[in-house]
């Protein structure tokens, strides 16, 4: 009889678990082959530093010249393919890899010191730095190595990089995932379309799907400061909204689409990642034709401030998934911060309104001061040693992009571990107690 009930307890917990094997199979598979074709990584390095976390190192993920398949003990085959352009993608059985697709065009210019001014050496132009003691607040965040687990900082101070440190294995060169700052981006190129007078933030949303019902007074302020209301679980421990959607639909800007209003909007914030793959297929039905859409970002902000090594990842119909997938070199990541340091000012060229930098930086309500319009803030004092005016692009695992105007400041940190395993309160408040002024 005892026999019997453990059979029956493995065949339940078979049965309950069998559809996460999907799941973990496929961030595997992403996650190996992104690193692989895109970051120039190792297979080794992604399983025994990316890969190696609890569930998805249960996968085995074989690669081959422009893919990589996950199983996990030898089921859920999950394969993930490289598109020139378009990054890697999970693809499902419908896929066919000798179907022609289009790919962004980049105006990518010859690389200048702009905005890293390098004319004399910070350690001379700056003293009121204390580059000693910064140097040790930099070396602080790599210590620990297991734990911080930091593969990047650079810090850029009154138009200088007055601080920069890779990890063993990383160089200036190295395209690092940003995963969530890629929202960040997103809400960039909307205040870039609202400053040419293209948008309203204010008018509804336009999803033919939520017309006759209350989700009509959703409008694009509340979708990019995630207080629309709609059902959305961000849960990335199981299967979930945020875990079916980014492992499972060939395309993610219908996830939110579909969901019901649990509240009016503006009465609650939540966070969610469907919301900005929603805005992603709004911003690309604005457009004639899908090769204007998948220009756009590229020419309108990424190329035009020599941000060359950033790639947008797309879903499995073309739609950039702008929730989770954007690559870039630390420099690259940290002019995106001089950028809005400068208010949107870049070598002279506007890009969006001086005002926009209120906007994404005025706390969206029931956030306690930690989220404006995606970007995440400090208003709240959630980090108590670090200046209130501070706001940045954040990614899952620990990428980060702060902004501090009041210190003329932008730290770039990327790494592997996030807030509170990584003290980032700890981490900015050493790096500005080196700055005397």
């Amino acid at each position: 009889m005892m026999l019997l009930f453990l059979l029956l307890a493995l065949l339940v917990i078979g049965y309950l678990n069998y559809p996460k094997l999907n799941l973990i199979a496929g961030f595997a598979s992403k996650n190996m082959a992104s690193s692989i074709f895109i970051g120039k990584r190792t297979a080794a390095s992604v399983a025994k530093n990316d890969n190696n976390v609890p569930l998805i190192k249960l996968a085995d993920v074989k690669v081959a010249k422009n893919s990589t398949t996950g199983t996990v003990f030898g089921l859920m085959p999950r394969k993930t393919v490289y598109r020139e352009g378009l990054g890697c993608v999970l693809v499902n059985d419908t896929y066919d890899e000798n179907k022609p697709y289009l790919q962004p065009n980049r105006a990518i210019t010859k690389a200048t010191n702009f905005p890293f001014d390098s004319s004399k050496p910070a350690d001379i132009l700056f003293n009121h730095v204390d580059f000693p003691k910064l140097n040790t607040a930099i070396a602080h965040s790599f210590s620990d190595a297991e734990v911080k687990k930091t593969r990047t900082v650079l810090v850029y101070h009154k138009g200088k990089i007055i601080a920069e440190k890779y990890a063993d294995g990383f160089n200036k060169d190295s395209r690092i995932l940003g995963w969530s700052m890629t929202k960040s981006i997103l809400a960039t190129l909307y205040g870039m379309l609202e400053y040419e007078g293209k948008i309203d933030l204010n008018t509804p949303a336009p999803i033919l799907a939520w017309q006759n019902d209350e989700r009509k007074n959703i409008t694009l302020n509340h979708l990019l400061r995630m207080q629309s209301g709609l059902a959305w679980d961000e849960n990335y421990t199981t299967i979930s909204d945020v875990t079916k959607m980014l492992f499972l639909d060939s395309d993610m800007t219908k996830a939110q689409v579909e969901k019901e209003a649990v509240a009016k909007p503006t009465e609650t914030w939540n966070y969610s990642s469907g919301t900005s793959n929603l805005l992603s297929g709004i911003l690309r039905d604005r457009f004639a034709n899908r090769q204007d859409y998948l220009d756009f970002p590229y020419k309108t902000l990424i190329d035009k401030i020599g941000m060359n090594s950033m790639l947008l990842e797309a879903d499995m119909d073309g739609n950039y998934i702008a929730s989770s997938y954007s690559w870039a070199t630390t420099r690259d990541w940290a002019k995106f911060g001089i950028l809005y340091l400068n208010k949107g000012n870049w070598n002279g060229t506007q890009l969006f309104d001086e005002n926009w930098v209120n906007y994404i930086t005025t706390p969206t309500k029931n956030s306690e001061g930690v989220y404006g319009a995606h970007f995440w803030l400090n208003a709240g004092g959630k980090f108590p040693d670090v200046p209130r005016d501070m706001f940045s692009a954040n990614g899952f695992q620990g990428q980060y992009v702060f902004v501090i105007p009041s210190k003329d400041l932008v730290v770039v940190r990327m790494g592997l571990a996030e807030n509170p395993t990584f003290d980032v309160n700890e981490f900015l408040s050493e790096i500005i107690s080196a700055i005397n002024e």
